[in-house]
């Protein structure tokens, strides 16, 4: 299939970043992991340590001798998951000061699909303006804001819901398949009965 860029930074939510590798690799898509050192700390704190054990390769944050800083390597894309605000400012600003910074600003001028996920609250006007920024540019700004309709029963279903968003945008998906069932207008088994009435709420706010 393709190969895929997989960074990680510091922020919390290590656990996005290993079903995103977890489900690149079930699809058979090959993945390039780029970890910072806050990125590594988080990661083991969480207990995610096994999405280093899904990585085809390992780079290190600072070598910029790895074949994913130049544009003539054949990534089919990369994923920022999650995305801290200090590196998603990096990325707006072009610094390519680190090997993940770097490998994304790649993707962008190889046209490339790169997906940002962001995973913070709530956010400054900075903030704001460097998703607004990296999104002119070309790339995807996917928070980490699961949905509910699909009645997860697990984190990991919760957090898959997030994951399904970034391997679309990515075009990692093969033809028919997904990680959650999209939504399809139907009504839940258990929902409002369509002849429901509120009682009388004189003094209270129905939202």
């Amino acid at each position: 299939m393709s190969r895929y860029i997989l960074g990680v930074t510091g922020a919390s939510g290590a656990i996005y970043a290993a079903r995103t590798a977890m489900h690149l690799k079930k699809f058979g898509h090959n993945v390039s992991l780029i970890v910072t050192a806050p990125g590594r700390e988080v990661v083991e704190y969480e207990g995610q340590d096994a999405l280093f054990g899904l990585a085809d390769k390992l780079y290190k944050v600072d070598d910029f001798f790895a074949e994913c800083a130049s544009g003539s390597a054949d990534y089919a894309g990369m994923a920022v998951v999650p995305c801290s605000m200090g590196t998603l400012g990096r990325i707006a600003a072009g610094t390519s000061d680190n090997l993940l910074v770097r490998s994304a600003d790649v993707c962008l001028k190889e046209r490339r699909p790169l997906v940002i996920v962001p995973r913070e609250m709530p956010y400054n006007l900075i903030h704001i303006e460097n998703m607004e920024r990296v999104t002119r540019a070309g790339a995807v700004v996917i928070p980490a804001s699961p949905q509910f309709y699909s009645r997860p029963a697990t984190v990991e279903d919760l957090v898959d819901t997030v994951v399904a968003k970034v391997l679309k945008h990515l075009g990692a998906l093969p033809e028919g398949a997904d990680i959650v069932k999209p939504w399809d207008g139907s009504s839940p088994e258990h929902g409002i009965p369509a002849d429901f009435v509120p009682e009388n709420t004189v003094g209270r706010v129905i939202c």
